[in-house]
């Protein structure tokens, strides 16, 4: 019952059809009694007009009286809704009480009108009437029978109401969930928007009650964008500022290193170089991530991934050589995306260089692509540690490294991965390159298919 009443406290649709549901019910509760009432009586008056009019025919054709128990009497007539007609004499009390077809034992003193009377025992609704000839005649009928009638007669009138109402409370819990649905179609879609979708919420199909709510969080929702747009520009032109003088600290690096120096200074030197490299590095990936987190509309261009492939191992293959890596593509089968070829070179290039620098010298990486359900699936294999199942949340945000790692990096690759992921519609899954043996990392991502491409691919190596 507390669980019920926390439910009913918490929901106003299912607050409302309780109380629409409650309310009907009273209503039809009271409308019933009522109308069961009024039938209930109504059909007394006509029982008792009955009579009336049976001693008025009595008196105009002036018949003969009889009795249900005369020879008269139909034989399969029942006794119980007799309706019975009789002088009104003194005789009549003499009458035992288990002849049925003995007049009933009236009393003379009766007045003209009508009466409940007991007989026997027995109620009767008995009317008295003086004829125009000077005679007195009793009408009388059980009360047993006139009231069950007049409850059969009420009971009909009850069963529109007890049909009815059932299929009145089944409208309106339907009604009232037809006219949540729209709050109901708010809620999923602002639940299933993506980080960076801050568009506001359509309000021209919602009630006029909900579309001050909805117009607060629009307003809302374009704090939110501001902020967030102000925070990207910032870290935009922060790194676009730095670069100046990163650039200039390694022009008079490279020009120190012409001049003569001791041993130990050369060694200080180039320390400061890759320092300088270090941190001209991290401004790119900071340039590189504020563009993947911006709101830009999707580009209406599809990319070949083998040629993607193709740029991203003469960019890295330096690299991968002075580590004796063996690094290429599996495979010939070629898909075309759609996408911004700088976002998924982005995606590629970072994914790549993650895996050559993680994967010990000697190691392997390999590339592929397949198609499946109308998406591409970019796998991304190396024979380095990989990444625990445990840290595969937490490696896509900013500046985390994985635990134990001795490489020297900037923690933003998985990042801008994601940002663009996200942004185009993809979907990223980490895996082991060998599930056996629990090592290596396998990155998949499922970019949508724009088509096959037409032209023969060609294997990189």
């Amino acid at each position: 019952m507390d669980g019920f009443k926390k439910r009913l406290n918490e929901s106003v649709q299912l607050k409302l059809s309780v109380s629409l549901s409650l309310t009907i019910l009273a209503i039809a509760l009271v409308a019933g009694i009522f109308s069961f009432v009024s039938a209930f009586d109504e059909a007394h008056e006509l029982q008792d007009d009955m009579l009336r009019q049976i001693a008025a025919l009595f008196d105009r054709q002036h018949l003969p009286l009889v009795h249900l128990g005369d020879d008269g009497r139909a034989n399969d007539s029942d006794e119980e809704s007799r309706v019975i007609v009789q002088y009104l004499t003194a005789g009549n009390k003499m009458a035992l009480k288990g002849d049925a077809g003995a007049p009933l034992p009236l009393p003379v003193t009766l007045p003209d009108g009508l009466h409940t009377h007991e007989v026997n025992g027995e109620p009767f609704r008995v009317l008295v009437k003086t004829t125009s000839s000077g005679e007195r005649i009793a009408v009388a009928q059980e009360t047993g029978v006139r009231d069950e009638i007049a409850r059969d007669s009420a009971l009909r009138t009850l069963m529109p109401f007890l049909i009815l109402v059932p299929v009145l409370l089944l409208i309106v819990a339907n009604l009232v969930r037809k006219m949540f649905r729209p709050i109901a179609a708010l809620s999923a879609e602002i639940d299933q928007r993506a980080e960076q979708e801050l568009h506001p919420v359509e309000e021209g199909h919602l009630p006029a009650e909900v579309r001050p709510f909805v117009v607060a969080i629009n307003r809302l929702l374009a704090r939110v964008n501001q902020s967030m747009e102000t925070q990207r520009r910032f870290v935009a032109d922060a790194a676009h500022e730095l670069r100046s003088p990163f650039t200039a600290l390694s022009l008079q690096a490279e020009r120190l290193a012409e001049a003569d120096m001791s041993n130990l200074a050369r060694g200080r030197l180039m320390t400061l170089r890759r320092g300088i490299e270090r941190g001209r590095s991290l401004l790119d990936q900071l340039l590189t991530l504020a563009r993947a987190q911006a709101a830009l509309d999707r580009p209406k261009s599809f990319v070949s991934i083998q040629h993607l492939y193709r740029r991203v191992l003469e960019d890295l293959m330096p690299l991968a050589e002075a580590r004796q890596i063996d690094i290429g593509v599996e495979g010939e089968q070629d898909a075309r995306v759609w996408g911004n070829e700088l976002d998924m070179m982005a995606v590629v290039k970072n994914l790549v260089d993650n895996a050559i620098r993680y994967t010990p010298d000697g190691g392997n990486v390999d590339l592929s692509v397949t198609t499946d359900e109308g998406r591409a699936i970019l796998r991304i294999q190396d024979s380095g540690p990989g990444i625990q199942v445990a840290e595969r949340e937490r490696v896509f945000d900013p500046f985390y490294r994985t635990l134990g790692s001795d490489q020297v990096g900037s923690g933003l690759g998985l990042s801008i991965v994601k940002a663009i992921a996200d942004r185009i519609g993809a979907e990223i899954q980490l895996g082991f390159s060998d599930e056996v043996e629990r090592s290596g990392l396998c990155v998949c991502v499922r970019v949508p298919l724009a088509g096959a491409v037409q032209e023969p691919p060609q294997k990189s190596a």
